[in-house]
């Protein structure tokens, strides 16, 4: 089957629906994951889906923080959440395509400003649920079927998804621990990197520009923090993927950009 699948981090879907209304009008894909939609689920705006051709929808949000959408204009089937390190914070949905292809649309926590899980419970935080979804994957990984986990996982793992590897090696998102539990968690789903696939690994490639540079253009010193994966039984259809800075520069702009997977028949 024929899909194209797209991953955002929208930093709050009600703000920005217009925004995702022209990104759809112009790329239309058949599939919308959605992160940080800061909305809880009887304010998302379906109708506004609805009315662009998407009206099949797996909510998972609350109010102010986190939340995940996916939205499609294919049929979902067997739609659940997952809850990790104790806390219902909305982060990870699943559900499947036509052609039982598992669609996992996680939200990593970002982790906070100290790399020390000792004096930073937000980092603490971050280390125990990659180890916790780690754990879970490998107890039934998908890697004998078709599936595809997608999202903002807030780790940039090779030295080409940051502006600079050396800079960054001490702040969090490029730290070697979360690098090393990144790959861990791949490893146990046995996901292959979709995007890096078809982008030579050698290329830079950014998904996220922080709102704290004055001209981010200019310092274009990003990192790539949203990532598409699939499992090894859909690589052969691996068609294309494409990461769309442009839309980082429209007018109250998400601070990452769409990133878009292709799939041949």
């Amino acid at each position: 089957m024929a899909l194209t699948l797209a991953t955002w981090n929208i930093n709050s879907v009600r703000l920005r629906i217009g925004l995702v209304r022209r990104f759809l009008r112009k790329h239309a894909p058949d599939v919308l994951c959605l992160q940080e939609t800061k909305s809880p689920d009887e304010h998302f705006p379906r109708e506004a889906f609805e009315e662009m051709g998407y009206g099949h929808m797996l909510i998972h949000g609350m109010k102010g923080y986190n939340g995940v959408a996916t939205v499609s204009r294919l049929p979902l089937a067997g739609p659940r959440t997952k809850s990790w390190c104790a806390r219902e914070d909305c982060r990870h949905v699943v559900t499947e395509l036509p052609g039982g292809i598992e669609v996992h649309n996680l939200y990593i926590p970002a982790g906070g400003d100290i790399p020390d899980p000792e004096a930073n419970p937000k980092f603490a935080h971050k280390l125990q649920f990659l180890d916790e979804v780690t754990a879970w994957f490998a107890a039934g990984s998908p890697k004998d079927k078709k599936a595809i986990l997608v999202g903002d996982l807030n780790i940039a793992p090779l030295e080409t998804d940051v502006w600079s590897h050396k800079s960054l090696l001490k702040v969090v998102s490029h730290t070697p621990i979360e690098v090393e539990k990144l790959g861990k968690l791949q490893q146990a789903g046995g996901f292959v990197d979709a995007v890096r696939h078809v982008i030579p690994p050698e290329q830079r490639l950014y998904t996220w520009w922080s709102y704290r540079a004055r001209d981010w253009r200019a310092s274009d010193r990003g990192r790539r923090l949203d990532h598409i994966w699939v499992t090894p039984a859909l690589v052969p259809q691996l068609a294309g993927a494409e990461v769309f800075k442009p839309v980082r520069g429209w007018v109250q702009g998400s601070d990452h950009v769409p990133v878009i997977v292709r799939f041949s028949e």
